[in-house]
């Protein structure tokens, strides 16, 4: 079977990003975005979620790191809606509940092609987690389900440390899309009652 991948190229005068992504990997990962955290998060949702992928980004982090995570969002977001391709026998909806320590994180998305995104829950409790900033959680998960088309529901059910549950985010997210991007063999075109996804 053909591995599904896509190569998305952006750049404005704020980001110049390159990402390669396989939905059908084995959780490998090269990456390079400037931010330390950042990189660790999506080494996470790389090597949880079985896919592989290159990034490298160069952003003005002079600025912040604003441009550079929710620019990587959307270039995520476009080669997730790439990769799939017509979803023609994938499961579309995913889920996951996920613990790390005293966080406890539940995802939910659905490959139907509409845009929404919700996160409800505890409210990080510092502002950075090492050069990271945590508010950026939401723009980069916003601009993954804006540019991908998907809904993606967050709920943070517990967590009293930041980096345990923006972390959980991150592996939480990729288990359910690891499961909403999965063949089902019964599916024999796509799964909605309007023949379109």
């Amino acid at each position: 079977m053909e591995k599904r991948s896509a190569q998305i190229t952006r750049k404005t005068g704020e980001t110049d990003i390159t990402m390669n992504f396989c939905l059908d990997g084995s959780g490998k990962a090269q990456l390079s975005t400037g931010i330390g955290f950042f990189d660790h998060m999506m080494d996470a949702f790389t090597r949880h979620g079985l896919f592989d992928m290159e990034l490298k980004v160069e952003g003005d982090l002079h600025v912040d790191g604003h441009h550079t995570v929710e620019d990587t969002g959307i270039v995520l977001g476009q080669a997730i809606k790439e990769a799939v391709g017509d979803k023609k026998g994938i499961k579309r909806y995913g889920y996951f509940i996920l613990p790390m320590d005293e966080a406890l994180i539940l995802c939910a998305v659905d490959l139907c092609g509409r845009p929404y995104f919700v996160m409800e829950g505890e409210p990080f409790t510092a502002p950075m987690v090492g050069d990271f900033d945590t508010e950026l959680v939401r723009e980069f998960f916003y601009s993954i389900s804006y540019s991908a088309a998907m809904n993606l529901h967050f709920r943070i059910l517990s967590g009293t440390n930041a980096h345990h549950i923006i972390e959980g985010m991150f592996k939480c997210f990729s288990k359910a899309l690891d499961m909403a991007t999965q063949k089902e063999e019964r599916i024999t075109d796509v799964l909605s009652t309007k023949g379109s996804l």
